[in-house]
C-alpha cells in the first residue's frame, strides 16, 4: 500500500500530465485509472466498469470521463460545467444542493472538456484520499463513576 506521500506525488504527476496534454488519449486515461482509481479494479472484475472501457475504446472521452467520475467517486456530483474565454471550468461537489459560496468544490479548468473533467477528478480524489484506520462498528463507551442509564428503547 502506498504511503500518503507517495499518493500525493502520484496525484501531482497526474495533475501535471493532464495540464500539459492537448487531448485525452488511451495511455493517459490508463495512467489515471492506474494512479488515482481505488474502486475501479474491483468493479472491473465484477463487470461493472465495462461501460468506461467501451466509451474509452470508442474515443468518447467526455462520456468516459463522466462515467469514471460516477463509478469511482459515487459521493461526488457534477456541480458546474462552463465554457468561458476558451476554457472549460469543471466543478465537482459532495454537496451540490448547498449554495456554491458554502460548498467545497474540486475545481479545474482546461481547453479540452474531458481533460477539465479529469483534472477535477484528480483534485476530488486528492481530497478523498482514503485512510485505512480501524474504526469499530460499535461505539465504545468508557466507564464513568456515578449514575448509569440505559438509553435503549425496548418497545
Amino acid at each position: 500500500m502506498a504511503s500518503p506521500a507517495d499518493h500525493a506525488v502520484t496525484m501531482d504527476r497526474l495533475d501535471e500530465e493532464l495540464r500539459q496534454a492537448r487531448e485525452l488519449r488511451r495511455a493517459l486515461f490508463g495512467k489515471i485509472i492506474a494512479g488515482a482509481c481505488i474502486r475501479f479494479p474491483l468493479l472491473n472484475k465484477l463487470g461493472r466498469a465495462g461501460q468506461v472501457d467501451r466509451l474509452a475504446g470508442a474515443g468518447a472521452w467526455t462520456d468516459a470521463a463522466l462515467a469514471l467520475v460516477a463509478l469511482e467517486l459515487p459521493g461526488w456530483k457534477m456541480r458546474r460545467l462552463v465554457y468561458e474565454e476558451g476554457e472549460w471550468l469543471c466543478s465537482l461537489s459532495r454537496q451540490p444542493n448547498v449554495p456554491i459560496s458554502l460548498d467545497d468544490t474540486a475545481d479545474a479548468a482546461h481547453e479540452a472538456l474531458p481533460l477539465a473533467i479529469m483534472l477535477a477528478f484528480v483534485e476530488a480524489r486528492r481530497r478523498t484520499s482514503v485512510s485505512f484506520q480501524f474504526v469499530p462498528a460499535i461505539p465504545q463507551a468508557g466507564q464513568t463513576p456515578g449514575l448509569t442509564l440505559c438509553c435503549d428503547n425496548f418497545t
